[in-house]
Order: structure tokens, then C-alpha cells, then sequence
């Protein structure tokens, strides 16, 4: 097998990276325009905003885990040129996600009832309910968005999900326009208007990309996916025995920054607007970097399927490396114009302040943050899964929330030690990520050579 030198790892890297990069770019601009065009009703509205998305982000990124299973399978049967199973997975993953994406929105929907008694200040919890129930059903048409998404990134055809996401945002951008602020003759819903717009975007996602798939010349091949009545119960286990284990990683970590969420609504409504503006910061260069761990999974998945240990590890390194050159370039980024980002949010002197401190703590922990997304990439690439799953269970719970409160409450150190909690354990797990795929590419490679 042809041993590729770094450069030519990088440049097939990032020709597959980019556009990955720009969709989450895409994707996660949603939640930070609908941040910003709120923030401008008043510091409540981006309060309940906060806590409806941050509680919503940990069932949302565990769907997308659950659909993260599809893609180093594609990869792994594509590195084998095996169509008849990328047929399989295509099938098998438009059930799979669109039950996913149902199943979620039942669960949240009643858990909605549960929010007065999460001790958060009155007005964050009339807001943010109805927002929240709203942006819950958009579950539906997103997970079959990213069915269709993973399916087509498991073949490396990464650029149409980048324009079809680009394009979705844009109308999100409109319609929140007309709707949060009555434009045009259309009714001034405020923070729900939010809500339908993200709702709308997210159906117009995926009706265009399950046509692209369906039409494209390139996956003609694939097209008896669409008979959904060729079903084996059994098929669905490869992909959950990634995804489930995939989707309870992200749990852990966003579910730990949703913990920390409401621990700055026990600080108050003007904390926790202030962890709004800079979590949604820190999300942004987050699912940029999520891009560069797609395009290891896939990258990883076809070194596995053609038993290419040298490349293998290769691949892993050139990934890491990406994504921390990409990092510091934000943590620069966020320190140098912390206190410019929250103005861009709203005009309330003590939340700015507040932000601008909490920009800084981000900054330091963005490289620990690429790490830890890249390292989760490459290792589900190589199928492994459950001791990375373990690894984010004791770095965000059994560490960062524990060190979060300690340093948040009862060293008082406020909003910013919550955020430095959060740091520790980034970086626990970061480290812990990188040695396991050392170890684990390392072994492969000379299992190949036998």
C-alpha cells in the first residue's frame, strides 16, 4: 500500500474538512443569529432562550450521536467497495433516525413540564416553555436531515450538506426577522417567532437533502435504499452499537455544559445571559471542529476497511493537528475581541461584563476542546467506542461538574469558576482521548501486518 507523506494527508483531510466545517458553521449559526435577534427583545428573552437550548442540546447532540453510527460504517464498506451494504445502511438509517428524532420530541415535550421546579427565575420559564416545545419538534426533520447527511459523508461527498445548510440559514435569518419582530404584515411572535423559524429551516433541510440524495447521479446505485420495505430488525444493531454509544459521549459533555447552564440561573437571569452569549461562542468554533473529526471518522473508517495500519496513524496525527493549529487560531481570536462579541448581543453593561470574562476562560480551553472532539472522531472511526464513553463520563461528570461547583460556589468565584470546572475537565479528557488512539493505531498497524 502507498505509505502518503503528511502533506498529502492534510490536503485530502481538509479538501474533505472544509465543507463538513462550513455546514456545522451553518448549522450552529442558527442558535447564534436566534441568540443575537433575541437578545435585542431584552436580557429575559435571551435568559430563556439560554436555558430552552442548552436543555435541548443535550437530546439534540444525542441525536445526532445515534446518527454518527452511519458514517464509518458507509466509510469502512466503502474502503471494501461493498454497495449492497451501503444499501443496507441507507435504509436502515432513514427509519432509524426518523424514530429517533419522534422518540426525542415525545420526550421533551414532557419533560417541559418539569421546568418550575428547575429553580430558574420566573420569567426564564413562562418565555422559555412554549420556545422550547417549539424547537423540540424541529428534532424530527433534523434527524432525518442528518441521516442523509452521514450517509453521504461515509461516501466523502461533503459539499452539497454545506450549501444546502448555508442556505437553510440564510431563510432562518429571514424568517426570524418577520416573525420575532412582526415584519412585513406577519405576526411579532418575539421568542417563539425564533422558535418557527428554526422549525421551518430545519424542514426545508431535509426535504433538500433527501432529494439530492435520491436524484444525484452518483447514488443512483443506492436508490433501492428508498424502498423502506425491505426491513431485518437485526440491521439496525451495527448502526446503534455506534451511535448509542456516540450519542451518550455528547451527552455527557453538552449535558455538563447544561448543567452548568443552570447553575448560572441559580446566579441569577443576567449570568445566565452572559453564559448564553459565550457558550454560544464557544459552540461555534466547537462544531467547526466537530468538521475536522468528521472528516477523520471517514478518513479513519477507509484505512480500516482496506487495512492500511501505516495510514491509519497518519490520518489520526495530520486530524489532531488540524484541529489544534485551528483552535488556538480562535482562542486568539476570543481573547483579543472578548469584550467587542457581547455587544454584539445585547446592550446590558453588567452581562457584557460578565461575557467578556467568561470569552477569556474559552479562549484557554479551546485547544483542549478540539483535542477531546478530534480524538472522539478518530477513535469512532476505528469502531471503538465504549472506552471513550467512559473516558467523557469521568472528564465532565465525575470531574468538571464537581470542580465547576466547588470553584463556582463554594470558593465563590463565580460565573468564571464554573467555566474554569469546565476547563478541567476538557482537558482530562482531551489527554485521556489522544493516548487511546495512540495505543489503539499503534496495534492495528501491526494487526494488519500480519
Amino acid at each position: 500500500m502507498e505509505q502518503l507523506s503528511y502533506k498529502s494527508h492534510l490536503n485530502k483531510t481538509l479538501r474533505l474538512a472544509y465543507p463538513v466545517m462550513l455546514s456545522q458553521l451553518g448549522h450552529i449559526l442558527v442558535g447564534i443569529v436566534d441568540s443575537i435577534m433575541v437578545g435585542q427583545i431584552g436580557p429575559s428573552a435571551l435568559a430563556a432562550s439560554a436555558f430552552a437550548n442548552n436543555f435541548l442540546g443535550v437530546f439534540l447532540m444525542f441525536g445526532i450521536g445515534v446518527s454518527y453510527g452511519i458514517t464509518p460504517l458507509v466509510a469502512q464498506a466503502d474502503g471494501k467497495s461493498d454497495s449492497t451494504k451501503i444499501i443496507r445502511l441507507l435504509r436502515h438509517g432513514i427509519i432509524l433516525c426518523s424514530l429517533v428524532g419522534l422518540l426525542l420530541f415525545l420526550i421533551l415535550y414532557g419533560t417541559s413540564s418539569l421546568f418550575p421546579l428547575m429553580n430558574q427565575p420566573e420569567e426564564v420559564v413562562a418565555l422559555g416553555t412554549p420556545y422550547f416545545i417549539i424547537i423540540s419538534s424541529s428534532l424530527i426533520p433534523l434527524m432525518i436531515f442528518q441521516n442523509f447527511r452521514q450517509f453521504a459523508e461515509g461516501l466523502s461527498i461533503t459539499k452539497p450538506t454545506m450549501y444546502i445548510t448555508i442556505a437553510a440559514n440564510l431563510i432562518n435569518v429571514l424568517l426570524n426577522y418577520l416573525l420575532i419582530y412582526g415584519k412585513f404584515g406577519f405576526p411579532e411572535l418575539g421568542l417563539n417567532g425564533a422558535g418557527w423559524a428554526t422549525f421551518i429551516s430545519r424542514v426545508l433541510m431535509a426535504i433538500a437533502l433527501g432529494v439530492f440524495v435520491f436524484r444525484f447521479k452518483q447514488f443512483h446505485a443506492y436508490r433501492p435504499a428508498f424502498n423502506l420495505s425491505k426491513i431485518k430488525v437485526g440491521l439496525f444493531r451495527p448502526i446503534l452499537k455506534l451511535g448509542v454509544p456516540s450519542g451518550i459521549q455528547f451527552v455527557f459533555e453538552v449535558g455538563a455544559f447544561a448543567m452548568a447552564s443552570i447553575m448560572m440561573g441559580w446566579l441569577g437571569t443576567k449570568p445566565l445571559a452572559a453564559h448564553q452569549i459565550a457558550i454560544s461562542l464557544v459552540a461555534l468554533s466547537y462544531m467547526m471542529a466537530t468538521g475536522i473529526a468528521a472528516a477523520s471518522t471517514v478518513r479513519i473508517g477507509n484505512q480500516i476497511g482496506a487495512r492500511d495500519g501505516y495510514n491509519l496513524q497518519r490520518v489520526g496525527n495530520t486530524s489532531f493537528l488540524m484541529s489544534l493549529v485551528f483552535m488556538a487560531c480562535c482562542a486568539l481570536v476570543f481573547v483579543v475581541f472578548n469584550k467587542f462579541f457581547p455587544t454584539l448581543y445585547i446592550q446590558d453593561k453588567e452581562v457584557i461584563q460578565i461575557a467578556s470574562a467568561l470569552i477569556i476562560v474559552a479562549g484557554f480551553f479551546q485547544l483542549s476542546d478540539g483535542v477531546q472532539v478530534v480524538g472522539l472522531g478518530v477513535l469512532r472511526g476505528m469502531s471503538d467506542v465504549k472506552a471513550p464513553t467512559v473516558i467523557t463520563l469521568i472528564a465532565y461528570w465525575g470531574i468538571a461538574i464537581p470542580a465547576s461547583y466547588c470553584l463556582g460556589f463554594v470558593f465563590d468565584l463565580g460565573p468564571e469558576g464554573i467555566w474554569y470546572g469546565l476547563l478541567i475537565g476538557l482537558t482530562v479528557a482531551a489527554l485521556s482521548l489522544f493516548f487511546r488512539f495512540r495505543k489503539l493505531a499503534a496495534k492495528k498497524a501491526l494487526d494488519f501486518m500480519k
